[in-house]
């Protein structure tokens, strides 16, 4: 089989996994994998996982192949807070929630992290619609806030929360306490009632 057979075919999944091909030519030759990403033709996400170098320059399928490359996920955290320009910093790793295990992969695209929570907290995300019909599962404000409190107790004081550095006006202008103190609920955690408590006096909510 030729790469441009192959491109033509599996291009406009943005990335794929090994299995997808395999569905589609059972007697694919494995090497193709090792020998088309030596020559720059493929790009390694993670074992088993792949995207065409063409991709490196569309920014949001970054966040996309962290939802592909580990099933199921929604971006959140820091990344999502930096996307809604809630913190000041820039994020370097692209952090996500997930109901698997922790994990965390490093390709071309960046440094993937995945944390842990329980099934029935895998809610309070969008589906956001990116270029070539693509939709990313991004988690909304107040979902990324509270999975960031809940799971990093830390941020337990006013200092810690102040050094956080969230957007004020954001804050009081787009976040919906409504659905925060929604969200907070389903949670069913007292500690991190306490700490959004403490995040809402903080910032004057």
């Amino acid at each position: 089989m030729s790469y441009l057979e192959f491109k033509n075919r599996m291009f406009s999944l943005g990335c794929f996994n090994i299995h997808q091909v395999y569905a589609w030519q059972p007697g694919f030759d494995r090497n193709n994998f090792v020998r088309w990403s030596k020559n720059g033709l493929l790009i390694r996400l993670r074992q088993g996982y792949y995207t065409f170098p063409e991709y490196k320059g569309k920014s949001d399928f970054t966040l996309y192949f962290a939802n592909r490359i580990y099933r199921p996920s929604y971006v959140s955290l820091h990344t999502a807070l930096s996307f809604y320009g809630m913190i000041p910093e820039a994020v370097v790793q692209i952090t996500s929630v997930t109901s698997l295990k922790t994990a965390s992969f490093t390709n071309n695209f960046g440094e993937y992290d995945y944390k842990s929570i329980k099934q029935d907290l895998m809610f309070g995300y969008n589906l956001k619609p990116i270029a070539d019909g693509k939709t990313l599962q991004l988690a909304r404000p107040e979902k990324a806030l509270l999975d960031l409190l809940y799971l990093y107790p830390f941020y337990n004081t006013r200092k810690e929360l102040e050094d956080l550095r969230l957007d004020e006006d954001f804050l009081q202008d787009d976040l919906d306490r409504k659905i925060l103190e929604e969200y907070t609920l389903k949670y069913k955690n007292k500690a991190l009632e306490n700490r959004v408590q403490i995040m809402i006096n903080t910032y004057g909510l």
